[in-house]
């Protein structure tokens, strides 16, 4: 079966992003609650499962894999799914989003195992700052991590930023220069409307990307480019300097209309719109028939026209999907 997989609005799906776990060692303010109930072990996807996964999205046609979390780093053998997953042929472009954290202690296990590029989060430089983001996060680990998975030899690493008015919105010109000092890539992202956070106020920390360009135009002069990496960031380039910046705009540049990715949560829903509830129960199509690669490949078909034309996130702060991102991965 070599079905591509194409939806009812002729998209061709190219890129899926397959979360490896619910639990993170930090317990960032727009992704978890304070206090989390994570999911028990029989309803997560084995690895084994991860790895068929994988290998039936590849062989229909997907060309890019990002693994996502919660943190994919906490996942036991981690770098045993890498592995599996790097040796898969037709794969093109092969990525992680991680806190950085434990990258001194895997991000030579990833590369050697195929992975090509990482997403870094950070969202401030200060350390109490980053403390108070992350709840639990300790920036001079991920400052490390940054130069770890550099040392072993990841050329492209990219950092991401959420940013929040109020919080975080006066750093925007200083992760810009950090990325630039330390030839890195940066994205700017809007925060999604994805669980009942706590901490805050959606409608009151919302910050446009349009905004955190303005802001950055002040000082570098950003040329908008056609690259991409498959993904939803628009990248521009600075005269000055090899780093890229990017801007992912769920809320004020809607991306919909050329969306070619799918997400696979932990416990294996396959998820076809981030704004969306629609999804399909790979799990139990995995475990009603074991190692039947046919089978699960049938049901990924069979959920394509699910996909909906579009999401329709708004900035009043509603919660307009129940789940948290750390269940649906970065």
């Amino acid at each position: 079966m070599t079905d591509e997989l194409i939806d009812d609005f002729g998209r061709r799906v190219r890129y899926v992003r397959i979360s490896v776990t619910d639990r993170c060692d930090f317990r960032c303010v727009y992704c978890m609650s304070e206090e989390m109930t994570f999911l028990p072990r029989a309803q997560v996807l084995t690895l084994e499962e991860l790895a068929m996964v994988a290998r039936a999205f590849t062989e229909m046609g997907v060309e890019k894999i990002r693994l996502t979390g919660g943190e994919p780093l906490v996942r036991r053998d981690i770098d045993r799914l890498v592995a599996d997953i790097g040796a898969l042929p037709g794969l093109s472009d092969f990525a992680m989003t991680t806190n950085g954290a434990s990258l001194p202690k895997f991000a030579s296990l990833l590369r050697a195992g195929g992975l090509e590029r990482l997403n870094i989060s950070l969202d401030s430089l200060d350390a109490e700052r980053f403390r108070l983001l992350t709840r639990t996060g300790d920036l001079h680990k991920v400052i490390e991590g940054i130069h770890a998975a550099r040392d072993a030899g990841f050329e492209r690493i990219k950092l991401n930023a959420v940013i929040l008015k109020g919080r975080n919105d006066d750093e925007v010109l200083d992760l810009v220069g950090f990325a630039r000092d330390e030839g890195l890539d940066i994205s700017f992202i809007e925060e999604m409307p994805l669980g009942d956070v706590s901490d805050h106020s959606r409608a009151e920390t919302f910050c446009s990307s349009d905004e955190v360009q303005a802001h950055i135009e002040t000082r570098h002069t950003l040329i908008p480019t056609t690259e991409s990496t498959l993904g939803p960031s628009r990248y521009f380039m600075m005269p000055d300097s090899d780093s890229r910046v990017g801007f992912i705009s769920p809320h004020s540049h809607n991306f919909c209309d050329t969306c070619n990715r799918v997400r696979v949560t932990v416990e294996g829903r396959l998820l076809l719109c981030l704004g969306n509830e629609h999804s399909v129960d790979l799990r139990a199509v995995l475990r009603r028939h074991p190692g039947d690669i046919e089978a699960l490949k049938q049901a990924i078909v069979r959920a394509m026209p699910l996909k909906p034309e579009r999401h329709h996130f708004t900035t009043d702060g509603d919660v307009q999907v129940v789940r948290f991102m750390n269940m649906t991965g970065g």
